[in-house]
Order: C-alpha cells, then sequence, then structure tokens
C-alpha cells in the first residue's frame, strides 16, 4: 500500500525514503539503560504500511523509551532501526520528518490558539508559509476544531487538547506515526473521534505504532499486537492468534456445607465471593474443561453443595495482558 501524496505541495516537507509494500519500520534488538535500571532490554517489532500495530506493556515495561528510541528522542545503547531498510539516523531532518509523534504528555503551548500551535510546530519541520496555511486547515477540519480554533489552547477541554495534540504529528504528514496514549483522560465522543483520525491515517499508508492501556481500544482497531514486560517483548502476533492460546476459564459459584476442598484438589481453584459464597475457577483448554466440570458437578452433587451459577470468562486482550504479565499491582 502506498502512501498517498496530497498533491504536489507535500513533496518539499517529505522524507524522500519511499514507502512500498516491503516493512516500513523495523525495530531490532534495541536496548537502553539508565544506570543501573535497564529499561529496554532486547525490543525486536515491524510495522507495515497502512499498519496499527498495539503495543502493550504495564507501567514501567518499557514501552515509552522504546517509543523515544524509535522518534529519535533516545539514542539506544544497542540495536537499529530501519526505515524501509534504511538505518535511521536521528540527525537527519529527511528522516525525521518521517516519523510523526503524540507523546503521552501534552505537547502544545496554551498561552497559543490552534492555528499558531499547528504553524508552530509545521515550520519546525520546514513547511512553507503557504504549506502552513493549507495544511493547518486541513489538520483543523481533521481534528474538529474549527470552530475553536482561534481560542487560546490552554482553555479547551481535555478532548480538544488531545486533538490538537494529535493534529500537531499530523502537520507534515509522517509516513509513521507513534502514539503513545493519545486518549487519555478524554470524554467518549473525543476518543471515538481520535480513533477514527488513526483509521484514516492507516487507510491513507501511514504504519502507526498504537501504546495505550484501554485494551478494548487496541482490539478495536489493531491487527497486530505487541506485549512488552521488563524491557521484552512476551508475544507478538494477530489478536486472534494471540487470543487461540488463552485458557479458557470458569466460574462456579457454589452455597451449602460440605467438604468440597479434599474433593476438588487438583480439578479448581478455590476463592472467596464478596458475597462470603465460594467460588471455583476452572482454568484450562475447552475440550479438558468440559471433561473436568462434569466431574466437579459430580463431586459438589455428593456433596450436597448447591449450585448457584456458572459464568464464563470473556477471552480477550485484557486476561491474555494479565496472564502473561501477572496480576500484582505496578507502581
Amino acid at each position: 500500500m502506498l502512501v498517498r501524496l496530497r498533491r504536489n505541495r507535500t513533496e518539499a516537507v517529505r522524507s524522500p525514503v519511499v514507502v512500498n509494500r516491503a516493512t516500513l519500520l523495523e525495530i531490532r534488538h534495541l536496548a537502553r539503560r539508565f544506570g543501573s535500571q535497564q529499561a529496554v532490554a532486547d525490543v525486536s517489532l515491524s510495522v507495515q504500511p497502512g499498519e496499527v500495530l498495539g503495543l502493550l506493556g504495564p507501567n514501567g515495561a518499557g514501552k515509552s523509551t522504546t517509543m523515544m528510541m524509535i522518534s529519535g528522542l533516545l539514542k539506544p545503547d544497542s540495536g537499529e532501526i530501519l526505515i524501509n531498510g534504511q538505518p535511521y539516523d536521528g540527525r537527519d531532518p529527511a528522516l525525521k520528518r518521517t516519523l510523526g509523534l503524540v507523546p503521552q504528555d501534552l505537547a502544545i503551548y496554551p498561552e497559543l490558539n490552534a492555528i499558531e500551535n499547528l504553524q508552530f510546530f509545521g515550520r519546525l519541520y520546514g513547511l512553507s508559509t503557504r504549506q502552513l496555511k493549507e495544511r493547518s486547515d486541513e489538520v483543523l477540519e481533521r481534528i474538529g476544531l474549527v470552530d475553536s480554533a482561534h481560542r487560546p489552547s490552554g482553555s479547551y477541554s481535555g478532548g480538544m487538547k488531545r486533538r490538537l495534540n494529535f493534529g500537531i504529528s499530523l502537520m507534515h504528514e509522517p509516513a509513521i506515526l507513534i502514539l503513545d496514549e493519545p486518549t487519555v483522560g478524554v470524554d467518549p465522543q473525543s476518543r471515538s473521534h481520535l480513533l477514527e483520525c488513526v483509521r484514516d491515517q492507516a487507510r491513507s499508508g501511514v504504519g502507526v505504532i498504537y501504546a495505550s492501556h484501554y485494551m478494548e481500544e487496541v482490539q478495536s482497531i489493531c491487527e497486530r499486537v505487541a506485549i512488552v514486560d521488563h524491557g521484552r517483548v512476551l508475544a507478538c502476533d494477530q489478536i486472534p492468534r494471540l487470543l487461540e492460546g488463552l485458557n479458557t476459564e470458569l466460574m462456579i459459584h457454589v452455597t451449602g456445607e460440605g467438604d468440597i476442598c479434599n474433593r476438588l484438589a487438583g480439578l479448581a481453584r478455590i476463592e472467596q465471593s464478596p458475597d462470603g459464597n465460594s467460588v471455583l475457577v476452572v482454568s484450562g483448554a475447552c475440550g479438558d474443561i468440559g471433561e473436568r466440570l462434569r466431574s466437579i458437578l459430580h463431586h459438589l452433587m455428593a456433596a450436597r453443595v448447591r449450585v448457584i451459577r456458572i459464568e464464563t470468562q470473556q477471552t480477550n486482550l485484557e486476561r491474555l495482558f494479565l496472564q502473561l504479565t501477572g496480576y500484582a499491582l505496578r507502581d
């Protein structure tokens, strides 16, 4: 899929890198330390033109450090970054124009209005006066801020600020977008609008790295997902393939007296629910669970324990994420 050039006026600010059907962005064995802290140990990823790659990980997993290295804000200790097979040099202005970064922390000037913010950052990428006017008009329309374009951005709502933060990254029409929590703290309308903006970029051939803690967002817009923890990639594949290996869980809520602990040893994990009753957790592959469930129900009947209800845990990214990274709290 080719990145669409929007009329000839963009040619002066586009990177000379030609986007083709080959891998757009490739990251090989990136590593980075901060003193004694190994922030990124070994991360390898790739992004194709028109693909939205989800990047998931707990706090401190190394996601932001990885994205800062990709964008040229941090130099890797080792490893390499390739754009269309060419080594990426963050000091090369032409190559830097290939990338657009949306940081988690807002990168806007509150005393400037939306037009001034967009044009200020557009100048940093070498857009001419005519290009600044045309691109800012197009971006304002896309992010839904035309009616508020002349108000100081400091007076904007949280969702409006996030949309402006996103719009700044589009000014120079990058071939690769790196999005770090772009919808954090926004209202549902702004979230929906931003997600549609991301889809639009992918449809035009832009490759996107999308980091978020909102699993439902990632599952809705990403074909592939990489899960990172302790500076390493734990899993990276298309979402359906990742979920295929996820164990099914049944939650059997029971009440009544009986020695069920000894009877169910090796068949189910026993927990307490908030109402004081017991919950039997059965985890495993679908075929195995069916056989175990029949055995469990037989033992419950013999022990005169009444089953209140049986629930199935939904198979989704959140369960996979917790299964791979653990259930313990993170800072």
